[in-house]
């Protein structure tokens, strides 16, 4: 039985890495992790996840790119309404931030696909249980569960990553038709993945009690 102690050094262990080394990381530890990422639980065992694994740094580059020229033209549009300073804010501030992955050797995209279930099927949708929406975001939760499992699957074998929204913000539909991702995927966030250049401190957490509320 794996003790309590080794699971949770695994799991406050775990850094949001933004540089790395220049050594690749090789197919079989991708699919080692995505072998962990898909034991996450789900909704009815839907397995709501695929992955896309840019092993290409040229094609890293590229949708680098893609980020930055979107977030110039939503700068543009800001200082268009007088937005100068969230204008500014938006490109050295929040830019770098967005597109930190692309010095990392392996960029993970995570997408959820369309929820199903027989429980939907026989039940939900004959009698319009919940809107549309609500199963976007049944896939969605359950590729974040496959996504924390492939980021400490990862960490237990001494590789980094880290988990960004940036790119899916703000050149979604760019990403989208570059890598030629179906419509009924939804792209969840990317992951960076590579061998840490640093190891960050560990960040401040609030305290146990200010995040659980105990009914009894």
């Amino acid at each position: 039985m794996i003790h309590y102690e080794t699971v949770k050094e695994i799991i406050q262990g775990r850094r949001s890495i933004r540089r790395f080394t220049e050594q690749d990381v090789s197919i079989e530890d991708i699919k080692e992790i995505i072998d962990c990422a898909r034991y996450a639980p789900s909704d009815t065992n839907s397995q709501t996840w695929q992955f896309i694994a840019v092993m290409n740094k040229e094609k890293i580059k590229e949708i680098e790119r893609l980020t930055w020229e979107q977030l110039h033209l939503r700068a543009a549009a800001a200082e268009e309404k007088g937005l100068n300073k969230e204008a500014r804010l938006l490109t050295k501030s929040f830019g770098p931030y967005a597109t930190a992955f692309s010095n990392a050797p392996v960029l993970i995209v995570c997408l959820a696909t369309p929820y199903t279930s027989k429980f939907r099927d026989k039940i939900f949708d004959p009698i319009n249980f919940v809107e549309e929406a609500v199963w976007a975001e049944e896939g969605i939760k359950s590729s974040c569960l496959a996504s924390q499992n492939l980021m400490l699957a990862a960490h237990a074998k001494g590789l980094a990553t880290c988990p960004m929204t940036g790119p899916v913000l703000l050149a979604q539909d760019q990403l989208r038709e570059y890598l030629n991702i179906p419509a009924e995927e939804q792209i969840n966030m990317v992951i960076s993945l590579g061998h840490p250049a640093e190891i960050p401190g560990k960040l401040p957490r609030k305290e146990v009690d200010e995040v659980l509320r105990i009914v009894q």
